[in-house]
C-alpha cells in the first residue's frame, strides 16, 4: 500500500534548513525560519519564561488532565490580554487554549463549518502559506484578496476594498492583526476602519490570526484592530499565539477566542468548540499554557516580560533601519523595509536571485524571497545588504 503512494512535494522551509545545514560557510545566514534571534545568532528562552519554569518545579503537584478548553488561567489571561480584563469584549468572549497558533486556527475553520455553512473564505494575497493548507483540510472553500503589493513595498489597499465589496452574510474574512506574514506591512488606522464598516455592511466575519502580539508597535497599539471590530460588530474570531512573544515556539501556545453578541451567544459558540477540540487533540499541551498564565498572573513578572518582549520588538526594528541605511545603493529603493514591522519582509527578488544569494553569499532565505530580518544582527547586516544589492537587479 505505501509503495503505491506518490512522492510528496517538498515543504519549502524544511527544504530550506536543510539546505542551511548543509552549507559549511561559516558566514552562512538563515533568513528563512521564522524564530526571533538575539544579537548574538541564539533562538533565547526568556528569563521570565525561565523564572516560571522554575515556579512550576517548584510548585505543581499533578500533571493530570484538565478538560478540551485546556489551562483556565491561561485563556483567562489571554483574553484579558487581548481586549482588557474590564472591557466589554472580555465579558462576552470566550477563549479555548489550542497546540499552536496553527491548532488555534484548524479549530477556528472547524467551527466555521458549524457556525458558517455554505460560507466563504477570503485569505490575503500574500498570506501564509499554511493559511491555504488548513482551509483545504478543513473543507472551506477559500476566495483570495489583493492585499500587497511585492514591486512598490505597498499596500493595494483600493483593490482590497473593492474585492471585499463581495462579501456575503455568511462569508468569513481573513485577517493578520499586525506584523503580516509575510510582507511586514499592516494596516493603519484608517484601514481598520474602513474593513469593520464593510464588514458591518455585509454581515461578514471577522477571523483575525494574531501570531506577533507586541512585535508591532507594543502590546496595546498591536490590538487596535481587534479591540475595533469586537466594540463595533456583534462577533470577532481570533487565533492567537505565544510562539513569538513568549519565544515558546516548541512548546506549542495559542489559543481560540470567539466574541459573541452577548455572554450567551459566547457560550453556546463554546459549547460547540469542546467537541471540535475533543476530536482534534483531545486535551491541549499545559506546560506552555502555564508558564504564560503564571507570568501574566504576576505583576513583577509580567512587566519584566513586557521589558523583554520591547527589548525583542526594539531591535527588529533597528535591525530594519540598518538594512535599508546599508541598501542605500540598490537598484531599488527598500526604504519601505523601515517602515514595515515584524519579522518578515518581502525584498522582491527573482528566484534566480535568491539561489545566486545562497550559492554565493550564503544567505538563506524562502524562494519567494521573505526574508527574516531577526535573523540579522549588527556584525551581518552591511554584508548581507551588499549581497542583497548586488543581486537585485537579477
Amino acid at each position: 500500500m505505501f509503495s503505491d503512494l506518490a512522492v510528496p512535494k517538498a515543504d519549502p522551509i524544511l527544504g530550506l534548513t536543510q539546505l542551511f545545514a548543509a552549507d559549511s560557510s561559516p558566514e552562512k545566514v538563515d533568513l528563512g525560519i521564522g524564530v526571533y534571534k538575539d544579537e548574538a545568532g541564539e533562538v533565547p528562552v526568556l528569563a521570565t519564561v525561565k523564572a516560571a519554569e522554575r515556579w512550576l518545579t517548584e510548585t505543581q503537584m499533578s500533571k493530570r488532565y484538565f478538560s478540551s478548553a485546556g489551562n483556565d488561567a491561561f485563556n483567562s489571561a489571554t483574553r484579558s490580554l487581548l481586549f482588557g480584563a474590564q472591557s466589554d469584549a472580555f465579558t462576552r468572549s470566550r477563549t479555548v487554549q489550542a497546540p499552536g497558533g496553527t491548532g488555534a486556527l484548524r479549530l477556528g475553520m472547524d467551527f466555521l463549518r458549524v457556525a458558517r455553512p455554505g460560507g466563504r473564505v477570503f485569505i490575503p494575497t500574500p498570506t501564509w502559506t499554511n493559511h491555504g493548507h488548513l482551509l483545504a483540510a478543513a473543507g472551506c472553500e477559500v476566495v483570495n484578496y489583493p492585499y500587497y503589493d511585492v514591486a512598490t513595498g505597498k499596500l493595494r489597499f483600493d483593490a482590497m476594498m473593492e474585492a471585499l465589496q463581495d462579501l456575503a452574510a455568511k462569508d468569513v474574512l481573513l485577517l493578520h492583526g499586525c506584523c503580516h506574514n509575510p510582507s511586514g506591512a499592516d494596516l493603519d488606522a484608517d484601514g481598520w476602519r474602513a474593513i469593520t464598516d464593510t464588514l458591518g455592511r455585509s454581515g461578514a466575519l471577522p477571523f483575525v490570526d494574531l501570531a506577533y502580539l507586541g512585535f508591532a508597535e507594543g502590546l496595546e497599539e498591536d490590538t487596535y484592530g481587534i479591540r475595533l471590530l469586537a466594540r463595533r460588530l456583534p462577533e470577532v474570531v481570533i487565533a492567537s499565539s505565544y510562539s513569538k512573544n513568549f519565544a515558546l515556539y516548541r512548546d506549542r501556545v495559542g489559543a481560540l477566542t470567539i466574541v459573541g453578541a452577548n455572554a450567551a451567544d459566547s457560550d453556546r459558540a463554546y459549547e460547540h468548540l469542546m467537541p471540535l477540540a475533543r476530536a482534534l487533540w483531545s486535551m491541549p499541551p499545559d506546560h506552555g499554557a502555564a508558564v504564560v498564565a503564571h507570568v501574566l498572573g504576576d505583576a513583577l513578572l509580567a512587566a519584566d516580560w513586557r521589558q523583554e518582549l520591547a527589548e525583542m520588538r526594539t531591535r527588529i526594528n533597528m535591525i530594519r533601519a540598518l538594512l535599508v541605511k546599508h541598501l542605500g545603493g540598490a537598484a531599488r529603493d527598500y526604504a519601505f523595509l523601515s517602515r514595515q514591522r515584524g519579522m518578515f519582509a518581502l525584498l522582491g527578488l527573482s528566484p534566480e536571485a535568491v539561489r545566486t544569494l545562497r550559492e554565493e553569499h550564503h544567505v538563506h532565505m524562502t524562494g519567494t524571497s521573505r526574508a527574516n530580518v531577526a535573523g540579522l544582527n549588527i556584525a551581518n547586516v552591511e554584508r548581507v545588504a551588499r549581497a542583497i544589492a548586488s543581486v537585485s537587479d537579477l
